[in-house]
């Protein structure tokens, strides 16, 4: 924790431990703490936990974009701080409006209904790999290559690169999580790689111009009028990076639900119509960002708590999105029609780019999981990442088909 970051002083606030590796955003710590109110104190400043304060916070002109200090917070310097508070997603005011302009063409809705058939083909194809043996280790098998190809197809990247870029975005990935401190070295590798390959496309796309997405960034970095060189690099980074690592963690988010639940898979296969909704329920049940992070921009009260500028506010995605003062049966259940938005992508002029990419391409690819492994089951203990900060399954080992057959 960084010694000049304001802390509340709110005494009769309960404290959670968020930067414990031990912690679970999913403890009865945190329902406790929600029952008694909706807010608690962190190591980091203020835990938000409820729907509507959630709700009302993630749009509030008092907060700016917290993340940038997820760095300071944690003890992390070098290339990878300085990468992670320049890239769009952290950045304020007009760069933020100019940046995400940019950006926002690769994301377009349009762009998941014309990519649908490649997802398809996609999942089939990893599918058919491990199909007839009964077990997967789904994250190395299915979640990893799905989620990397599809940024792939995204780009105009050869797809035979997935796996190198898939460990570059894993290393970059630890960087997000409570325990990236200790990893340091490896997150500024996979980033040095992920930067050097930018530059790689960047050069190509210099000398053989293609009618893309990634050409159109190119383009705007000439004579640097829309984009300097170093936000065409780091932010092409970030692409590669952050359409990896979400779908590669939710996947592995859902799957795990789905064996915890299997009266809802087998209602998934039954009715595949269902996967949108499914999507939106492992969003809102186990989101892969556990929280969204905002900062004061100035000193206020709330509701009786004085906030100084400079402030963390964690705004809990899961929490808010199980709320029973929101959710009258906050339970998964992918059959029920119309749940309040949850904050699994965002909120705010923040909301995540890539939403869209993020529900076509998940939805295609459990309506045929689904399809072609019945009867799933963990194979052994999944091992996952701290259930806080962002989070997803290291390694999920998976049975399926009949029991006699496996």
């Amino acid at each position: 924790m960084s010694p000049v970051q304001p802390q509340i002083d709110a005494p009769d606030l309960p404290f959670l431990d968020i930067n414990d590796p031990a912690f679970s955003i999913r403890s009865d710590a945190v329902r406790d703490a929600r029952a008694a109110g909706p807010y608690a104190r962190t190591p980091y400043g203020l835990a938000v936990l409820r729907y509507a304060e959630v709700n009302a916070l993630v749009n509030d002109r008092r907060l700016i974009q917290g993340s940038a200090a997820w760095s300071r917070h944690n003890n992390i310097t070098g290339p990878w701080a300085h990468w992670w508070s320049n890239i769009v997603l952290n950045r304020e005011g007009q760069d933020h409006v100019r940046l995400r302009k940019l950006v926002n063409p690769a994301f377009a809705s349009k762009h998941v209904a014309n990519l649908v058939p490649e997802f398809q083909a996609l999942a089939n194809e990893l599918i058919d790999a491990f199909v007839d043996d009964g077990q997967c280790e789904f994250m190395h098998q299915f979640s990893e290559p799905y989620a990397t190809r599809v940024v792939c197809k995204l780009l105009g990247i050869p797809e035979d690169e997935w796996e190198t870029l898939a460990g570059w975005s894993e290393q970059i990935g630890l960087g997000l999580s409570i325990v990236g401190s200790a990893r340091q070295i490896e997150m500024e590798a996979g980033l040095a790689n992920m930067l050097a390959y930018a530059d790689t496309m960047i050069e190509e796309r210099q000398q053989h111009p293609k009618d893309d997405f990634l050409q159109s960034l190119v383009d705007a970095n000439v004579d640097s009028d829309s984009l300097t060189d170093q936000e065409l690099r780091e932010n092409i980074a970030l692409l590669v990076f952050g359409g990896i690592d979400t779908t590669r963690n939710q996947l592995g988010l859902g799957m795990d639900i789905f064996c915890r639940q299997p009266e809802q898979w087998q209602l998934l296969r039954e009715r595949p119509e269902l996967a949108t909704n499914a999507v939106e329920e492992i969003m809102r049940m186990r989101p892969t960002t556990t929280w969204i992070t905002r900062e004061a921009a100035e000193d206020f009260e709330l509701d009786g708590i004085q906030v100084s500028q400079g402030t963390t506010l964690h705004l809990f995605t899961e929490s808010s999105g199980t709320d029973p003062c929101k959710y009258a049966n906050p339970a998964f259940d992918m059959s029920v029609e119309d749940r309040p938005k949850h904050f699994g992508f965002g909120g705010g002029r923040h909301y995540c780019l890539g939403h869209f990419i993020a529900r076509g391409d998940m939805t295609e690819a459990l309506v045929l999981l689904a399809q072609r492994l019945p009867n799933l089951r963990h194979d052994g203990e999944p091992e996952f990442l701290p259930d806080s900060g962002n989070t997803g399954p290291v390694r999920l080992p998976l049975l399926f088909g009949t029991p006699e057959s496996s």
